[in-house]
């Protein structure tokens, strides 16, 4: 870059950038682009950001593309790097600029410097913490906290370097600025609590923000010491919260620096658990103290608490602090954190920890009972968040009470069924703290089910009490008619009699009529129409998915059962999913019902052909965004209405173009896809074959290049089902392929699996499609320069040789059939491997002969003579269309068609007729007596 009058033009580029006018801010953006890789481009960017003059949307504009640009072009390797010689200036000049005014881009100049630092520092910018330290030491306010800033980010980024080199450095760095960094800190809050309490709240809030970046900076420093001050910090700012109204303008921050400062106590237990030791007893005092005793009554805040709760979890969780079974195999650290627990959480600590958990902090608020009532959706999902025990009240004192439980249930089962006891019969309905006593008590149960199950007869407790709670109807009592019904819902597969289910599902029916949509949504089981108008009743996508899924279970469970139900459904889901196009997740959750909904209608699902080939065809388009969030239930779709189908149609063909995209990808998805094509062959061979056979044989051959042996094996057995499908149109289709399992055949594949395989294919052409069969000896030979009989020779032997890989009894009969279809013959070579084809087939009699014991006699147990239906049981699935078509497909195969004792005896009679009795004689002479004696028994009475 030409540097003369650089910076007019740059700062004209940038201006035009920051333009809401597209053509405007194209061209600017695009010019700026060029510009990147331009020597001297980012010590323009430095002057522009470091003028304070200038407009401050072009100065953050200018700071980003400075900061991109050292992700980009400031390591030495990279493409178009900068010289060292403009990266020295860039480095002097970004120390330079500690007293920015706007605090966003002081942040962003911040980052910016620390991302150098990963970099070049101590190396090549030795110069940097010197001048930070010096800096922060400064009485000038701005500069000071600029640097602390920056110097908060900096340390941040270099303790992240995980290189044994780099963490040396690094602690070498943090030895040297420890103490002053925790000086500075503890200078610094000790002026904030001053000014505060001197009401001097706009000096405060300058100290404040200063302590903020300093217990950042003291905590990315790996130094336990610096923890003790912490409790003691903590303290002082809780008791100081008593003092900031919640108007004020320190009290986010107060807050917030209270939230830091636990924050820290949790990261050093988690990734130091050992080092910690020291720190439980008076982790567990503070956090308990605040908790659960009328110390933490007016300073404690959520956010707080919750932080708390994680660290009393953490602690009587973690693996580190538990004994191993055999105490003398155990840690001395580990024998020391359990001593240091047992002694803390004594019985009447414990009682109080349970007790005020279920009582304080299990109760609905009344900001939640208000949600109830104004959005009882928004109230439902936010009840069943993924993981709101992290950062919300009562889901994180419901992790916490559940791991106290379970560590301690000895002492705690009396305690809550203590608080059972004190609650039995109904409750009045005009006591509402009762009421949300009751639900908190329960809830406590239905979590601890699994520790409670010696010690609640739950099914007399079902019929004795929770079933009259459940059949008051009164407005208010739906509290604990929803309450009851979950916690049914979490004992259900705990402890609860089959013979009481009858009963239960009599008022889940009820349920299910319920006024208020809270308590109908906690169902797991109820009636078809009932969910199908919950369905149509809720807006919340959660909600939605949530009664999908019961749906979708519903319908998987009574199968085709379910078809006189789900006219209304089948309406409805189109709609559905057209109010769905912005929302993926839902959209999955149709698709799941939608499959169990295709199984379930079995061949009536042609009637549904309108609505679910576009879905398919939506889904599985990789071209299209969406195919990320659809494309495996979308496949699995795809292939269930394949198996259903009663017929092929111009539709169902048609979607197939998404499947070359598919077989490119070469994704996890490549099974569901092989078999989707099998389908298809068992569907119409001949209509799929005839419309994409090319591109089929295309995709094949470019995925046999690269792809595993599993998946060659995959491949391949699209290749058998054609062939076995239809014989001579798969191997006019798929002739490309042969060659190369012909090749591997003769080279003797090492895989057994793939060597089965190929194999199976070849018996198939020489059983099925003789002709092809020598047309593809005849050109292997001439590629080979070899004659063909020594050709026919080889895949013979080699055949008899890894006739052990083939394991399946239908592939061992095919092959004992496909080479005794070269019989009779006087071919030389064929009777030289004569003794091979008699091995073979003796060995294949065994597979498949059954004896008739009352007669003496055997017979081929893979024959079958005619399509019978199943006669299933009330817990079998019926047939599918497909499985229909393979019973009918394989009376037409050989392998099932003909009887290999009968084909044995009728080869050798020929073979004989062709040679005469004595020369067949001597041809027999060759084989094994042992084998010779095995045959004669097998063929006896033909």
């Amino acid at each position: 870059m030409d540097m003369d009058g650089a910076s007019s033009v740059v700062l004209q580029a940038l201006t035009q950038a920051t333009s809401q006018d597209t053509a405007v801010l194209k061209p600017a953006e695009e010019q700026l682009r060029q510009w990147e890789t331009q020597p001297g481009f980012y010590s323009v960017l430095l002057n522009i950001l470091n003028n304070h003059m200038l407009d401050v949307n072009v100065r953050w504009l200018a700071v980003l593309y400075f900061k991109n640009g050292i992700d980009r072009y400031w390591r030495r390797v990279a493409p178009h790097a900068l010289s060292e010689e403009e990266k020295t200036s860039l480095r002097a000049g970004l120390i330079t600029n500690f007293n920015e005014p706007v605090n966003q881009i002081a942040t962003q100049i911040a980052v910016l410097i620390a991302k150098v630092a990963r970099l070049d520092c101590p190396r090549q910018w030795p110069e940097l913490i010197p001048i930070l330290l010096e800096s922060v030491k400064g009485q000038d306010g701005l500069r000071q906290h600029r640097a602390l800033l920056t110097f908060h980010h900096v340390t941040k980024t270099l303790a992240s370097k995980r290189l044994a080199q780099d963490r040396r450095l690094f602690q070498d760095l943090a030895s040297g600025i420890y103490s002053f960094a925790c000086s500075l800190w503890s200078h610094h809050t000790d002026c904030f609590l001053q000014q505060i309490y001197a009401r001097e709240e706009a000096a405060a809030l300058g100290s404040l923000e200063r302590t903020l970046n300093l217990i950042s900076l003291s905590s990315s420093l790996p130094f336990q010491g610096f923890l003790n001050a912490v409790f003691e910090r903590l303290k002082q700012f809780l008791e100081c919260s008593r003092m900031v109204g919640p108007d004020s303008t320190c009290r986010e921050k107060l807050e917030k620096m209270i939230i830091l400062y636990t924050k820290v106590l949790l990261d050093f237990l988690e990734y130091h658990p050992c080092a910690f030791i020291p720190l439980i007893q008076r982790s567990l005092e503070f956090a308990v103290s605040y908790l659960f005793t009328p110390a933490g009554e007016g300073v404690t805040f959520e956010r707080f608490i919750v932080q708390c709760m994680n660290l009393i979890k953490i602690i009587v969780k973690n693996d580190a602090y538990k004994p191993s079974k055999n105490i003398d195999d155990s840690k001395p650290e580990s024998l020391e954190a359990h001593k240091i627990k047992t002694a803390f959480f004594t019985h009447p600590t414990l009682t109080e920890i349970g007790r005020r958990l279920v009582s304080h902090y299990f109760l609905l608020t009344k900001e939640e009972l208000a949600m109830w009532e104004e959005d009882p959706e928004s109230f439902a999902v936010e009840e069943t968040g993924g993981d709101s025990w992290k950062y919300s009240l009562r889901p994180c004192a419901e992790v916490l009470f559940l791991d106290i439980f379970h560590n301690y249930n000895q002492t705690l089962i009396p305690v809550l069924l203590d608080m059972v006891q004190n609650l039995q019969g109904l409750t009045n309905v005009e006591d509402s703290a009762q009421l949300l006593m009751k639900d908190s008590v329960y809830n406590a149960v239905g979590l601890a089910a699994y520790e409670l199950f010696d010690n609640v007869d739950f099914d007399q407790w079902f019929k004795n009490q929770l079933l009259g709670e459940l059949q008051v109807s009164h407005h208010r009592y739906k509290l604990i008619r929803r309450r009851v019904i979950w916690l049914i819902g979490q004992w259900i597969s705990v402890k609860f009699k089959s013979d009481l289910r009858p009963l239960l599902y009599e008022v889940i029916l009820s349920l299910m009529q319920d006024p208020d949509l809270v308590v109908r949504q906690l169902q797991t089981v109820s009636i078809f129409g009932l969910l199908f108008q919950l369905l149509q009743q809720v807006t919340e996508c959660d909600t939605k998915m949530q009664v999908l899924h019961v749906i979708s279970c519903v319908i998987e469970r009574v199968n085709i059962q379910i078809r006189p139900y789900v006219g209304c459904l089948v309406q409805y889901l189109p709609l559905l999913w057209k109010q769905s196009e912005e929302h993926n997740m839902l959209r999955c959750a149709i698709l799941t019902t939608l499959i169990h909904l295709v199984q379930g209608l079995g061949s009536e699902c042609k009637n549904l052909y309108s609505f679910l080939l576009p879905v398919i065809q939506l889904s599985t388009d990789v071209t299209l965004p969406p195919h990320v969030y659809l494309l495996e239930d979308g496949l699995e779709l795809w292939l269930v209405t394949l198996e259903n189908s009663p017929a092929i149609t111009p539709e169902l063909l048609r979607i197939f173009q998404n499947m070359s995209a598919l077989l490119d990808l070469s994704s996890e998805n490549l099974r569901t896809c092989f078999q989707i094509v099998n389908a298809y062959l068992y569907l119409s061979a001949t209509d799929f074959l005839q419309n994409y056979a090319e591109s089929l044989c295309r995709s094949f051959c470019n995925l046999l290049k690269d792809v595993t042996n599993e998946g060659q094996v995959q491949v391949l057995k699209v290749v058998e089902i054609a062939l076995k499908v239809s014989p001579v149109l798969g191997a006019h289709i798929f002739q490309p392929l042969l060659p190369a399992v012909f090749r591997g055949i003769v080279d003797g594949e090492r895989y057994p699996v793939v060597m089965s395989t190929y194999l199976g294919i070849m018996g198939r052409i020489l059983l099925q499609n003789s002709s092809f069969f020598s047309s593809l000896l005849t050109q292997m030979a001439s590629e080979c320069s070899q004659k063909m009989d020594q050709l026919l020779g080889s895949v013979i032997e080699m055949w008899v040789d890894r006739m052990d890989n083939i394991t399946q009894p239908e592939r061992r009969k095919l092959s004992s059939l496909a080479l005794l279809s070269l019989l009779p013959s006087d071919n030389s070579v064929i009777q030289d491997k004569f003794c091979g084809i008699i091995n073979i087939s003796v060995e294949a009699l065994h597979d498949v002969m059954t004896e008739d014991t009352e007669t003496a006699t055997f017979k081929d147990c893979m024959l079958m003579s005619h399509f019978e239906e199943p006669k299933l049981s009330e817990d079998e699935e019926p047939p599918t269309e497909q499985d229909k078509r393979k019973k009918l497909l394989a009376l037409e195969d050989p392998v099932h068609s003909v009887s290999l004792q009968q084909f044995v005896y009728e080869k050798l009679k020929a073979q004989q007729a062709m040679m005469g009795d004595q020369s067949f004689g001597v041809l027999m002479e060759t084989v094994d007596t042992e084998l010779v004696r095995q045959l004669q028994e097998f063929l006896k009475g033909l």
